[in-house]
């Protein structure tokens, strides 16, 4: 029952999500009190991000990484990576005089690796593709919530305040987030664990190839801006890490039997180290 619980969350956070936004959207234009614009604006950037996430997290019936460590990953990795995005395209802006899309692409997915590449390194246990998935969808919802939050104030600022205009675009980049950020980084960073797991030429081929995958995906994102486009474009991303999910769940055969698998359980039952 518990493992049916957490494969099913997401579609918990989701309601609640919605429910929440819906409750502060109502009492914004009921009360017409602009100081429910910053909740409006944060629920909308965060329910889609964070409902896949938990999707991600808990696609085997286990939560696959430990709480804190996905907390991390999501809010320090959203920081770390919008900040150093923004440095890196206005130092490019300022070098170029124009900013390609495709060093938009290669810069957004670098600064995104910044926190689960600090992670690999720091957290010290067994490494798996599956958990470097998680981290690395952890880190691209950070990113995308905070940069929808971003357009979705330049919005509000440039219709003068009309709502309207700021649920349009919450809305959009809510629905298409899983299919772009949260996939890429997610992708990279499970290619790059698996790497960690069983270093290699083939591994390391494949991370850089899968790193390259998704520096051209986000460029063609950027670059064609039509809706056709992005329903190939996230159609793609989206079948890709979700095949790739399916792929990199932990089977029965997989865990090693004895005490330290028994012991293993029973962290994973009081949630002191959860399983994948």
């Amino acid at each position: 029952m518990a493992n049916l619980g957490r494969r099913w969350a997401w579609v918990a956070v989701l309601l609640v999500g919605v429910g929440l936004f819906l409750l502060v959207l109502e009492t914004l234009a009921g009360t017409r009190n602009i100081n429910f614009v910053p909740a409006l604006i944060l629920l909308g950037a965060a329910i889609a991000p964070a409902t896949f996430l938990t999707f991600a997290q808990g696609r085997t019936g286990r939560w696959r990484v430990p709480g804190s460590v996905v907390g991390l990953a999501a809010f320090v990795g959203g920081v770390v990576g919008v900040v150093a995005a923004g440095w890196l395209e206005y130092d490019t802006l300022h070098r170029l005089g124009v900013l390609p899309m495709v060093f938009v692409g290669l810069i957004e997915e670098t600064a995104k690796l910044i926190v689960p590449v600090a992670i690999l390194l720091l957290w010290r246990r067994r490494r798996s593709p599956g958990e470097g998935l998680v981290i690395g969808v952890a880190s691209g919802a950070g990113f995308a919530a905070l940069e929808t939050m971003g357009y979705a104030f330049t919005a509000l600022v440039g219709s003068q305040g009309n709502l309207g205009t700021v649920e349009q675009t919450l809305l959009i980049r809510g629905l298409t987030a899983p299919a772009a950020h949260l996939s890429w980084t997610g992708l990279t960073a499970g290619a790059l664990f698996a790497l960690a797991a069983a270093p290699g030429g083939r591994r390391l081929a494949a991370f850089l190839l899968t790193f390259a995958a998704a520096v051209t995906l986000h460029t063609c994102w950027d670059t064609f801006g039509t809706q056709a486009a992005y329903l190939f474009i996230g159609g793609v991303s989206l079948g890709w890490v979700l095949l790739r999910l399916h792929l990199d769940q932990e089977r029965p055969g997989d865990v090693p039997a004895g005490p330290a698998a028994a012991a293993r359980r029973v962290d994973d039952g009081l949630g002191a180290t959860p399983g994948r």
